[in-house]
C-alpha cells in the first residue's frame, strides 16, 4: 500500500498516441485522422494529449496547432528538443489551447552521451536548463524528460532531475527509452529519485515506457507504486519497436486493482473499447485476438469448466465486466429487417456517438451490408461506424465492381464510381489478378496512379458470409500512403481501400491548388 496523501491519489493519464504512436512504422494519420483519435482521448477523458513533435515537419506543426486550436479539453503538449526553435515551435503550435504545455527533453544516458551527443555531463544539465527556464517564460505548464533515464547513472539523474526542478519544470518524466528496466529495478529507481532530489515532492513524477522486452505495463505499474502520478501511454500500445505501455490495461490494472495500489484515474473506461477500435482502424494496426482488456477473446470462454463457472456467477473467471471497459456482452444483434432506431441504440449501446448525417450514413451501409448477410455482428457494426467518415467525404464513390477471372486468362475488373455531380463513370481493365484489374480500373475512372506495396486482409466477424476488412498501403509520387474498406467481397473491399487513397489524394491537391491561387492572389495586391 501507498502512504501519499489523500489529494495524491489520482494518476494523470498523458497519452502519446498522436507523438510516440504515430512514429511506429505504418502508424502515420493524417490530419483529418488525428482529429478524430484527439476528440476521441478528450471523449476517453485522457488528462493530456501529446499531439505531436511540431519541429518535426510542417505537416505535424499543423496537426499539433489544429488539435490545440480545436481545444477538446484536456492539457495539449508537444514535444521539443532542448534548443530554442524546437521550443518557439511547439509555444506557437500549442498556444491555442486553453490549457498547454512544452516538454521538453535531453539524453543523459553514458551510451547517448558518448555515441549520439558527444556532450560532457556539464553540457547536458545546462542545456536543459536552459531549455526549461525558455520554456517556463512562455508557459506555466513544463515537462523535461531525461531520455534513456533507465541506462543513466542513478547519482548523475538525480543531479540532472535536480537541476530540472530547480529551473522550473513542473513535471519531470523518467523514460525507460529502450525498454531495457525490469520492475524492482524501476521501482528502486524512482524511490531513489525520491529520497534524493530536492524538491521532488512539489513537481508531478512520470512515467514513460517501452516495450522491448515486455514490460512496459509492469515498470509503469512499477514507477506508480513507487511514486510516479503521472502515465505517459498509448492506445493499443503502439509506438516505435515494441510500442509503448497501453492505457488500456495500465488503466484497467488500477482499477481491478484499487484494493492494493489505492489510486484512481479519471478514464471514463467505458470508452476504452470505442477509442482502441478507432485506432486500430485509422492505423491499419489490428488488435491480436489474445490483447488484453480489448481483444476479442478479452472476455470469451470456450473450456467448458469456465463455461459452467460463468453460468454460475461471472467473477468465477472474470476479473472485470465487459461493459465496463464499453465491450457489449452480446455480439449477435441486428439483421436485414432492423430499423433505424434499432440500429442508432445499438450504436450508442456500442458506445458510439454519430451525428444525424453520420448516423443516415452508417445506416445505409448497414443496410447494404444487411442485405449481403444473414447475420450482422457487433464488429460488423463497428467496422462500418469506423469507415463511414471516410467513405462520406468522396468526390468519388464506389457504386459496383465486378470482376471475371480464368486460371488462363488475364482478370478483367468493371467497376462504377458516382461522382460529385451524381453521374456514374464506368473503368474496365485487365490485371494478373482480380484486384490489380480492380485497381487499374479505378485509376482510369480517377486519374489517379498508385503502386501496390501491401495488401492485408482480416476478418471482421465469423462465419463464412464474415466481412474481409482490406489495408492497403500504396505509393504515390514516392510518397506512401495508407487506406482501408470493408466488404464481405474481398475485391470490393480492397477497392473501397484503395478509392479511399485516391479520393485523399485529390482532396489534397483541391486544396494545394486553392492555396497556391490564394496566394497569387494575395501577392497581387501588396
Amino acid at each position: 500500500m501507498m502512504s501519499d496523501a489523500p489529494q495524491d491519489r489520482q494518476v494523470r493519464i498523458f497519452d502519446t498516441t498522436l507523438r510516440d504512436g504515430e512514429q511506429a512504422p505504418g502508424c502515420s494519420m493524417t490530419l483529418r485522422e488525428k482529429l478524430r483519435v484527439a476528440k476521441a482521448l478528450a471523449e476517453l477523458r485522457v488528462d493530456i494529449i501529446e499531439a505531436g513533435f511540431p519541429a518535426a515537419s510542417p505537416g505535424d506543426f499543423e496537426s499539433v496547432q489544429a488539435i490545440a486550436d480545436a481545444d477538446f479539453g484536456p492539457v495539449i503538449c508537444g514535444l521539443a528538443r532542448c534548443n530554442p526553435e524546437d521550443i518557439e515551435k511547439v509555444h506557437a503550435a500549442v498556444r491555442g489551447a486553453q490549457r498547454h504545455r512544452i516538454h521538453v527533453f535531453v539524453a543523459t544516458s553514458a551510451i547517448h552521451r558518448e555515441h549520439k551527443l558527444r556532450m560532457a555531463k556539464e553540457e547536458i544539465i545546462r542545456s536543459a536548463v536552459g531549455a526549461v527556464k525558455m520554456a517556463r517564460e512562455l508557459v506555466d505548464d513544463v515537462e523535461f524528460s531525461p531520455e534513456d533515464a533507465s541506462r543513466t547513472e542513478l547519482a548523475y539523474l538525480a543531479e540532472v532531475v535536480t537541476a530540472a526542478i530547480e529551473a522550473g519544470a513542473t513535471t519531470v518524466n523518467i523514460p525507460d527509452t529502450v525498454g531495457y528496466t525490469v520492475p524492482g529495478e524501476f521501482d528502486e529507481l524512482f524511490r531513489y529519485l525520491k529520497r534524493n532530489v530536492p524538491g521532488i515532492d512539489d513537481i508531478t513524477l512520470s512515467v514513460h515506457c517501452h516495450n522491448d522486452l515486455g514490460m512496459a505495463v509492469a515498470n509503469s505499474l512499477a514507477a506508480v507504486h513507487a511514486g510516479a502520478r503521472q502515465i505517459e501511454c498509448t492506445i493499443n500500445g503502439i509506438g516505435e519497436r515494441a510500442g509503448n505501455c497501453s492505457l488500456e490495461e495500465v488503466v484497467m490494472a488500477l482499477r481491478t486493482r484499487a484494493e492494493y495500489f489505492d489510486l484512481h484515474t479519471g478514464i471514463e473506461t467505458t470508452r476504452l473499447y470505442p477509442t482502441s477500435r478507432l485506432v486500430s482502424s485509422i492505423t491499419g494496426m489490428h488488435v491480436p485476438r489474445n490483447k488484453a482488456i480489448v481483444g476479442e477473446n478479452a472476455f470469451a470462454h470456450e473450456a467448458g469448466i469456465h463455461q459452467h463457472g460463468m453460468l454460475q456467477h461471472a467473477s468465477t473467471y472474470e476479473i472485470m465486466r465487459p461493459a465496463d471497459v464499453g465491450l457489449s456482452r452480446s455480439n449477435l444483434v441486428l439483421g436485414k429487417h432492423s430499423g433505424r432506431h434499432a440500429f442508432r441504440d445499438r450504436v450508442r449501446e456500442l458506445g458510439f456517438e454519430l451525428d444525424e448525417f453520420e448516423t443516415n450514413r452508417a445506416f445505409q451501409e448497414f443496410k447494404r451490408l444487411a442485405d449481403k448477410k444473414k447475420d450482422v455482428y457487433d464488429s460488423d457494426i463497428e467496422s462500418i461506424i469506423m469507415n463511414v467518415d471516410s467513405a462520406s467525404a468522396g468526390p468519388w464513390h464506389l457504386r459496383t465492381v465486378s470482376v471475371r477471372t480464368a486460371s488462363d486468362e488475364p482478370a478483367q475488373a468493371t467497376v462504377v464510381l458516382v461522382g460529385e455531380d451524381g453521374e456514374e463513370q464506368t473503368g474496365t481493365a485487365s490485371g494478373d489478378g482480380p484486384v490489380a484489374a480492380a485497381f487499374q480500373a479505378l485509376e482510369r475512372v480517377t486519374g489517379v496512379e498508385l503502386v501496390l506495396r501491401n495488401f492485408e486482409l482480416h476478418s471482421v466477424s465469423i462465419g463464412e458470409d464474415a466481412q474481409g476488412e482490406v489495408t492497403v498501403t500504396v505509393e504515390h509520387d514516392g510518397a506512401s500512403y495508407r487506406g482501408q474498406g470493408t466488404s464481405v467481397d474481398i475485391v470490393e473491399a480492397g477497392s473501397r481501400a484503395c478509392l479511399e487513397v485516391m479520393n485523399r489524394l485529390i482532396r489534397r491537391d483541391r486544396r494545394d491548388a486553392a492555396g497556391r491561387k490564394d496566394n497569387s492572389a494575395g501577392r497581387a495586391t501588396i
